[in-house]
């Protein structure tokens, strides 16, 4: 399994956790990639003897076979590994995130409680890993609606291309439509405020026209507001499947917008790190890193 990467989901046994196994699962499959479930485990204690360390790990152990054998159960996936890890479990997923194609965990819902669970998992682990995190939210198991949402995707003015790049491909192999939110402030023009916005938008469709030539399948929308990134996109995904944005641009310092979107969001909130530009769509890449082709193009 040299030179694949693989997608890495963090399981503990929790509805939260099962919701991150199943994007996890379809991750994998849509993407043909390999399934690594992953937990960690500590002696909480302070000392203790080697036989009451042994029962814990042992009770570590069936818990992540159990998610193990769901995986195995509920999908088509063929290469379904295990990690078991004893110590942080946000330290090991950012150390997984290394070789790993995408890392995918769990929420425990909104409000007080999520900005403690953030700061103590899922945002750690999405303003440290050096791939894209998903965070699956919600306060329980996910239901399946009649009319998926699209991806939105959060664009500014510096956006790195693997962060379209990540967006397209999500909505590509999930079959769903791409929608392009930009958040500011409108340059006056004699034009007035309406022609303002749509060459906003014009730039928009512009910039993301390499990848809509690429991905000719994905219907992209565009659209500009002028009010506060962090408001449109909380907004945006109480009907979305998925909202993308840019990680930490300072190494384990994520931005106001991705922190409020974590912290407050309705749907799955994906961070992709801006470490390593990605190529430009319409340059030769390697094998298998083409957005709209084989399902490897994460770069960490």
């Amino acid at each position: 399994m040299t030179g694949i990467r693989e997608v890495v989901v963090g399981y503990d046994g929790s509805d939260f956790s099962m919701q991150a196994l199943e994007w996890a699962m379809d991750e994998a499959e849509l993407g043909k990639l390999p399934l690594r479930v992953a937990h960690a485990w500590r002696w909480p204690y302070g000392e203790a003897d080697e036989e009451a360390r042994l029962h814990l790990r042992k009770a570590a152990e069936h818990v992540l076979y159990h998610g193990a054998d769901c995986a195995r159960a509920c999908s088509t996936l063929a290469d379904v590994t295990t990690d078991l890890h004893e110590g942080a479990a946000a330290e090991r997923l950012v150390e997984l995130s290394k070789r790993a194609a995408l890392i995918v965990v769990g929420s425990r819902g909104m409000g007080a409680l999520a900005r403690t669970v953030l700061g103590s998992v899922a945002g750690y682990v999405a303003a440290h890993a050096y791939c894209p995190v998903i965070v699956v939210r919600g306060p329980g198991p996910i239901p399946v609606p009649r009319e998926r949402g699209a991806v939105v995707l959060g664009m500014s003015g510096d956006t790195p291309d693997g962060v379209i790049e990540f967006a397209f491909r999500e909505a590509r192999i999930r079959q769903l439509k791409l929608t392009a939110v930009h958040a500011g402030r409108l340059q006056p023009l004699a034009q007035g405020a309406r022609i303002a916005m749509k060459a906003v938008e014009d730039g928009m469709l512009e910039r993301l026209g390499p990848w809509r030539i690429a991905c000719p399948k994905v219907a992209v929308r565009v659209c500009f507001a002028a009010t506060a990134a962090k408001d449109l996109l909380v907004d945006a995904s109480k009907e979305a499947s998925l909202v993308v944005v840019g990680g930490a641009r300072e190494h384990g310092r994520l931005g106001s917008t991705s922190r409020a979107v974590l912290q407050h969001g309705l749907c799955p909130v994906a961070i992709v790190p801006a470490v390593r530009k990605s190529p430009p769509p319409n340059e030769p890449a390697p094998a298998g890193s083409n957005a709209c082709g084989d399902a490897r193009v994460f770069k960490g």
